[in-house]
């Protein structure tokens, strides 16, 4: 029997068709794997944070997020809603605290705290991992960790309360460390309206950001004012500093009215007995001409130096929210100098720097860094990592802030702070009417700032700043000392109490 020859080719291995497509289908094989790779390894974020990409916003709201605690409870919470963004954010006095909390929406995304912590409290971050890498690795989530704020809770609700829904802001610190005891700004809204994404969210933000009050503006820390009168006290440490003046209780040369250096216009006073009128009575009863003529004396550098030690024109202030830059010109001529002296002109600030102000000088010249968050934790308590006093900086002399504070604290015995006196404990404030507007024609901003130190005690308990923008008000009723400073009283007490 004659067995018939395979073909060469077969014997060996099987004809070239056949091989190039076995070495095409292992190229395609690599190339799929190489390119699965490259997704993998080098475009994860980018798909990740792609809008079309759901996935990644599914499992965000697939668990109970980590809460915001005041006085070691929480003011937020999670509500399980069955539907496929399974975790929707709950407020408890969403109001109240929203200036603190921030909002998170699954249709607008987040603010505040609720921004600044969100990896935490979302779970992703790895501080919260039980190995260093393993959410690099498993893309994964942990339970949320919380988020612990120096806010007190009977100083909040004091502050907000005082506002009584009328347009300002209040910030309260505790001078020794930096914390922040209340943080409120009114009219407020309440955050858990915008935690889901029914169409009820969008009618609820289309309102709030049309709305002629501003609800969603967070007054405390995003908002500057001029400061009018509060602002003196920035100008006497720059005095006292440079030694401009170095008895407080001299007369000194200064008319009233006082012509602004450079022109014919003229400086007045709302006060009486300002002609001439020393340092210490220039604070009390909130001199224009005097304060004006001190800036002017002390001259740009240094007034520039000395604001910004107080922290102005900050544009990386954090706490951890960004604050916004408060504002003291570093380039002018005399005359406008003298008037952003006393708080006026291009000079702007918010509540929280006019907070620090107050705080620096309670506390001896040392201005801590203003901080709202104590500690964060996982999800059983346990502390990940915790915020520590800190020096911003030195605002002035030692003496020189002894002094202010001495000052400070006649100014609320027989000066035009005397609405901010607490019985047995000791005051120290500052008052102030900001103009503003064309003309300075629109209706007065009332600030009051001032500190409160109970008898006994080494340190003073809180430092605290007001502003009342009330266009509901007769201007002629609208002043510091009528508007805010009931308001810094109420919340010093409530300090000194918790």
């Amino acid at each position: 029997m004659i067995i018939p020859r395979r073909p060469d080719s077969a014997r060996r291995g099987g004809t070239p068709t056949i091989r190039h497509a076995a070495v095409f289908c292992l190229l395609l094989l690599i190339a799929l794997l190489v390119n699965a790779a490259r997704v993998q390894l080098f475009e994860t974020d980018t798909l990740n944070a792609n809008p079309a990409n759901r996935r990644a916003t599914i499992v965000r709201y697939a668990q109970p997020r980590g809460d915001i605690l005041v006085d070691g409870l929480p003011v937020t919470g999670s509500k399980d809603t069955r539907e496929q963004l399974r975790y929707e954010r709950t407020y408890l006095n969403g109001p109240m605290y929203a200036p603190v909390t921030g909002y998170v929406s699954q249709t607008y995304g987040t603010t505040l705290l609720e921004n600044t912590e969100d990896s935490l409290l979302s779970g992703t971050d790895p501080l919260l991992a039980p190995f260093p890498m393993w959410h690099d690795v498993t893309r994964g989530q942990r339970p949320g960790g919380h988020v612990v704020t120096t806010i007190k809770a009977l100083v909040q609700r004091a502050a907000y309360e005082g506002l009584g829904g009328r347009r300002g802001a209040v910030a309260a610190i505790e001078p020794a460390t930096g914390k922040i005891l209340a943080l409120v700004s009114s009219p407020s809204y309440d955050p858990g309206l915008l935690s889901g994404n029914s169409p009820s969210v969008t009618e609820t933000w289309t309102r709030l950001n049309s709305a002629t009050s501003q609800p969603m503006l967070n007054r405390a820390i995003r908002e500057t004012y001029p400061p009018g009168s509060t602002f003196k006290i920035v100008t006497a440490a720059a005095a006292l500093d440079a030694e401009v003046v170095t008895d407080v209780d001299a007369p000194t040369d200064t008319p009233d009215p006082y012509v602004l250096p450079g022109t014919r216009t003229e400086l007045t006073n709302s006060a009486r007995g300002c002609t001439e009128a020393s340092l210490a009575d220039a604070i009390r009863v909130s001199c224009n001409t005097v304060m004006a003529d001190f800036g002017v004396k002390v001259g740009l550098d240094r007034m520039v130096s000395t604001a910004e030690k107080f922290g102005f024109n900050d544009t990386g202030l954090r706490i951890p929210s960004p604050v916004a830059k408060s504002n003291f010109d570093t380039s002018m001529s005399e005359d406008q100098l003298a008037l952003s002296s006393i708080g006026q002109f291009n000079t702007r600030a918010t509540p929280l720097q006019m907070a620090m102000v107050a705080a620096a000088v309670a506390n001896g010249g040392e201005l801590k860094y203003p901080c709202l968050v104590d500690r964060t934790t996982d999800a059983d308590s346990d502390t990940v990592d915790r915020n520590l006093p800190r020096t911003y900086h030195w605002a002035m002399h030692a003496s020189t802030a002894l002094r202010l504070q001495r000052m400070m604290v006649a100014a609320v015995e027989s000066g035009s702070g005397t609405n901010a006196a607490i019985p047995g404990v000791t005051v120290g404030g500052k008052t102030g009417t900001a103009q503003h507007g064309v003309r300075n024609a629109e209706t007065p901003y009332a600030w009051f700032i001032s500190w409160a130190q109970a008898y006994g005690s080494a340190v003073p308990a809180v430092a605290v700043a007001v502003v009342v923008e009330d266009a509901a008000a007769d201007r002629s009723e609208i002043s510091g000392g009528r508007s805010a400073a009931p308001i810094a009283r109420a919340v010093m007490e409530a300090a000194l109490r918790s």
